[in-house]
């Protein structure tokens, strides 16, 4: 029997003849290395089950950064290993205790799919998602995908996003007969910070499998500082109220079952944190203080089932409940009255995704999605009597085809979205949504024996209006049209393994693309400047190219990686003329058009170079953004300076019996850079860790 998964293209064969194919090399070495070692072919051996992986070629290659290559960076949470992509901006509002959110691609966050374990990371709320709560402690791998994934057998909202964040737990893997695994790890460093983490496998029999991981992490967040005066000087300040306090647990059960596998996690998040705030020059007659607070319980559970019931036909069912509580409270020092709001969504996801194997060379497959979002909002800031409790029904269908005729691939599908809001009050809400949505994507492999692809896409979609775009009080709009975004996309990527020599490896992959967004979604003041209201006017227009560059090399026992990214974009506000003055600028006389829209640099980049000797790592990584504008208005008063930082650690690996450990120390901004990712938010200088890993 053999069974063949699509993705991962997992093998598990119980027949000898399969068996013997892998280890017939081995046998016939033995036999030459002993040949008193001899096999009694009357008697009958048992054998154990052998799994064989490989990966996937996608059409559109993803970035990737493994779990050995994320051990090695000096990065805290997945906001910060996501730097080291191209074509991505994270916005930092920071230390460790500020919110971080990714864009890629200058389309904005809400255009941006978080996916955890293959189903997605929802907000209804806002439409983003703090990245800076998910740790790597038991990350397997992080992908980032443009357009989309490839895979054909995947729910309908993997097709939903103009691009993709794919966060890959760790699965149990027992080697040498073991039937548990236990990793504690250990951090602190700068900022007084403390965290610890425990991860536990446990194989309960052979087909199932149990993986408890749970996290702490304190920080008090203060850090020196440093700004200029108007008066010509530099003074120095201490961050203040960027400490964080929070507990990760995750529990998960890895099922296998005839032609098909399961899985069952758990996820649990709670944190208390401090919002450093704004550290508005004094010469703007405001305090650097600040002392709002938040408070997050995140918690979900999702399954997953998947199975091959033929060679024509295969299944993918999935489910998830999510249920999120956020207090965000202001004191009177930050406003002209506190402010206590409480915040609390739920969610309901179900998915059944069917692939339909018409031939070697041709697939089809339909994804079916139906989605509930419950938001409730109490507390100071006029949501008793005003807000309208809004809930939300998505459906979304996703019918794609893929081909692969000898050197080309082709794949299209095309998305149904609709979209239904009700209030809890009966209050008004936005009108139905009903949008269809296509995307194309082609790869074609230029020479037979070289590896060197031409890859292009064609992908229009949109964003719904998020709850607060539409029904936040004194702000929101119902009326609001959806954000659209069109990407194209032309690149090639090629890859050549040396056989002998140094250079073991050497990948190339390039990309140029061109996007718009178009009914773009911003805030906009009314005749009372207290009172802003979210309106569709933007149109923008982005071009850029993204690079990148992979080589390994082998010097006897030294081994040498290196990656490294560069992406260069321009993001215009052409919105027309009579639209667009003040369009969120200091100056409302400003004409925005042709402007660099904000937080977007035209050159950044980043290099990443690792050592390994022996038992011993060297990791040096290298992080350019260069100069960009806050605000819309490309003036002095709005322009950051470029920033770059560089981070070395080095790590020693102790092997006893049975058991490791590793030891990194780590210094991050070498050279006491002070910068600025979000305009008022100063990051942190010159800080230092020290990781402890014991694994048995």
């Amino acid at each position: 029997m053999v069974f063949c998964k699509r993705q991962g293209f997992q093998v598990k064969s119980y027949k000898l003849f399969i068996l013997s194919l892998i280890t017939f090399p081995l046998l016939v070495s033995a036999q030459n290395q002993d040949s008193s070692a001899r096999t009694d072919t009357t008697k009958v051996y048992s054998l154990p089950e052998v799994t064989v992986y490989a990966r996937r070629t996608e059409i559109i290659p993803a970035q990737t950064l493994s779990e050995e290559q994320l051990n090695k960076l000096s990065v805290l949470s997945v906001a910060d290993a996501l730097r080291y992509f191209s074509g991505i901006q994270i916005k930092d509002y920071g230390g460790v205790g500020g919110l971080k959110t990714v864009n890629i691609r200058s389309m904005g966050s809400q255009h941006v799919g978080l996916f955890f374990d293959g189903l997605q990371i929802g907000n209804a709320q806002n439409g983003t998602v703090d990245l800076g709560k998910f740790s790597l402690d038991n990350m397997e791998a992080l992908s980032v995908y443009n357009g989309q994934k490839s895979d054909m057998l995947q729910p309908a909202k993997d097709y939903a996003s103009a691009s993709a964040v794919y966060m890959t737990t760790r699965k149990p893997v027992f080697a040498g007969g073991r039937k548990n695994n236990l990793t504690l790890k250990a951090k602190t460093g700068s900022f007084d910070l403390a965290n610890a983490s425990v991860l536990w496998e446990e194989r309960l029999s052979e087909n199932l499998s149990l993986s408890t991981n749970a996290g702490f992490i304190y920080t008090s967040g203060r850090y020196k500082f440093r700004y200029r005066k108007n008066g010509g000087y530099d003074t120095t300040e201490v961050r203040r109220n960027g400490d964080v306090t929070s507990l990760r647990a995750e529990a998960a059960l890895f099922g296998k079952i005839q032609r098909g596998e399961w899985q069952s996690k758990a996820y649990f998040y709670h944190s208390e944190r401090g919002y450093p705030g704004a550290a508005v020059k004094k010469d703007y007659g405001i305090s650097l203080l600040n002392e709002d607070r938040q408070k997050d319980r995140n918690f979900f559970v999702q399954s997953s089932l998947r199975k091959n019931f033929s060679s024509l036909y295969s299944l993918k069912l999935q489910a998830k409940y999510a249920n999120d509580y956020m207090r965000y409270i202001m004191p009177p020092e930050s406003t002209l009255e506190p402010v206590d709001n409480r915040y609390r969504q739920q969610e309901i996801y179900l998915t059944a995704a069917n692939l339909f194997s018409i031939a070697y060379w041709w697939s089809a497959a339909l994804a079916c999605d139906l989605q509930w979002n419950h938001l409730d909002a109490d507390g100071t800031d006029m949501f008793n009597a005003n807000f309208v409790q809004p809930r939300r029904v998505t459906a979304l269908s996703a019918a794609a085809t893929s081909m692969h005729i000898q050197r080309l691939k082709l794949q299209g599908s095309l998305l149904y979205t609709f979209v239904k809001d009700k209030s809890a009050r009966n209050m008004a809400v936005a009108p139905d949504k009903n949008v269809f949505t296509p995307t194309v994507i082609a790869s074609y492999k230029l020479f037979p024996k070289v590896d060197l692809d031409l890859r292009t896409f064609y992908k229009k979609i949109f964003r719904t209006p998020t709850f607060n775009d539409l029904y936040y009080v004194q702000i929101g709009n119902r009326m609001l049209r959806p954000e659209y975004a069109t990407q194209y996309n032309i690149g090639f990527a090629y890859n050549k393994r040396f056989g002998k020599g140094v250079l073991n490896n050497l990948g190339i992959q390039a990309d140029a693309y061109y996007n718009k967004v178009t009914d773009k979604i911003i805030a906009t003041p009314t005749s009372n400047q207290l009172v802003w209201t979210m309106i569709n006017l933007g149109y923008v227009e982005i071009k850029g190219i993204d690079v990148g560059f992979t080589q390994d090399f082998k010097f006897k026992e030294l081994s040498v990686n290196m990656r490294l990214n560069y992406t260069y974009q321009t993001a215009r506000d052409l919105t027309p003329e009579k639209n667009n003055g003040g369009n969120g600028g200091t100056d409302h006389t400003i004409n925005l058009f042709g402007h660099q829209i904000p937080y977007i640099p035209y050159h950044s980049g980043s290099a990443v170079i690792n050592m390994a000797y022996r038992s011993w790592d060297m990791n040096y990584s290298f992080i350019y953004t260069g100069e960009r504008w806050m605000l819309g208005g490309n003036i002095p008063e709005n322009y950051i300076q470029p920033w770059y930082t560089h981070d070395m650690s080095v790590t020693k690996n102790f092997t006893f019996k049975t058991t490791s450990l590793k030891v990194t120390a780590e210094i991050n901004n070498i050279f006491n850079q002070q910068y600025e990712v979000v305009k008022w938010y100063p990051m942190p200088g010159t800080n230092f860790k020290i990781n402890l890993t014991f694994t048995i």
